[in-house]
């Protein structure tokens, strides 16, 4: 199966889950520095742009870090909730930040690269079934170094993030989103190629062996799919194929499978329009009861409250 393949993959992913990268402030300082606070979004991204900077991070589960970044170089934070980073040259106390709530164009335009040291930050707004997909699949600190190979397109995206962010021309608050979307694919592109992500659904679009029966399963979701038939696909035995899939997954495939037609129904009952007879024989199943008590399982509530909840919160 070829990359393309597993890109696609991810890329239902992504789509499914409704990424949005919002990239909010940025600062330029010059001499030593140090910046600390609580975390308030479960998915923060940092991104140097000049200089260099030393990250920790806390939370559930105890302390990350310190990491080094370098120029280009990505930090996603996965629901930490303390932030601490230092960063400068020179002697004397460190200046302490308050980062801003938003880009200060004017600052960050008058930066000197070669001496200053420039941060762009943001989060990763995703919906709630996305929130508990990429929580689940990344460490609590993703470091992405962009002098690899791996993540080679990194850089530049960093570098026109600073570009849209320093030059308050016309457009330039939907460039800065359009392009937090993309640092999150290569970040995670770049991450799946440098490290083994932690048993989960990521770790699952990087098995070569196990693609074409994840392709399968994405592209015909509403199939009653058998072990034996995803099996055959990826070359494999049952039992070798079941065993592999679940050490990767951290689920059985047909578990998958469930939970993959309940993602996508989540998104479907956002329109009001759709009526969950219809859903359930389109996502495989033989009546509407057998859809609603799959449904509760994992959501835990029904199709209809679901949506209800959903157009009362809306």
């Amino acid at each position: 199966m070829s990359d393309q393949a597993a890109t696609d993959v991810l890329s239902d992913v992504l789509d499914l889950v409704e990424v949005q990268g919002m990239m909010t402030g940025g600062f330029a300082v010059r001499g030593p520095w140090v910046s600390s606070g609580a975390v308030s979004k479960p998915l923060k991204l940092i991104a140097l742009v000049a200089g260099s900077a030393r990250v920790s991070v806390d939370g559930p589960g105890g302390p990350d870090g310190p990491v080094e970044l370098a120029p280009g170089d990505v930090a996603l934070l996965n629901h930490r909730t303390r932030l601490d980073i230092h960063g400068g040259r020179g002697d004397g106390a460190p200046a302490e930040l308050i980062p801003g709530t938003d880009f200060d164009a004017m600052a960050l335009a008058a930066a000197d690269r070669a001496t200053d040291d420039v941060l762009v930050g943001g989060w990763i707004q995703v919906s709630p079934a996305g929130l508990t997909l990429l929580s689940a699949a990344l460490p609590g600190l993703v470091h992405v170094k962009a002098a690899t190979s791996a993540a080679s397109r990194l850089g530049g995206i960093v570098e026109r993030l600073f570009d849209e962010a320093s030059s308050g021309r016309l457009g330039s608050q939907f460039a800065i989103r359009q392009n937090g979307q993309l640092l999150l694919l290569e970040m995670l592109r770049s991450y799946l190629e440098q490290e083994e992500a932690p048993v989960g659904w990521l770790r699952l679009l990087a098995d070569e062996p196990l693609r074409p029966a994840l392709r399968l399963i994405h592209d015909q979701p509403g199939r009653p799919w058998g072990l034996l038939e995803l099996a055959r696909a990826a070359g494999m035995s049952r039992t070798s194929f079941a065993e592999r899939f679940r050490a990767t997954a951290g689920t059985p495939p047909l578990a998958y499978l469930s939970r993959w037609r309940m993602l996508l129904a989540q998104r479907a009952l956002r329109d009001p329009d759709i009526r969950v007879g219809s859903l359930a024989a389109e996502l495989g199943y033989g009546s509407e009861s057998a859809f609603s008590t799959a449904f509760k399982r994992e959501v835990g509530e029904s199709p209809l409250h679901y949506r209800r909840r959903l157009h009362a919160t809306a």
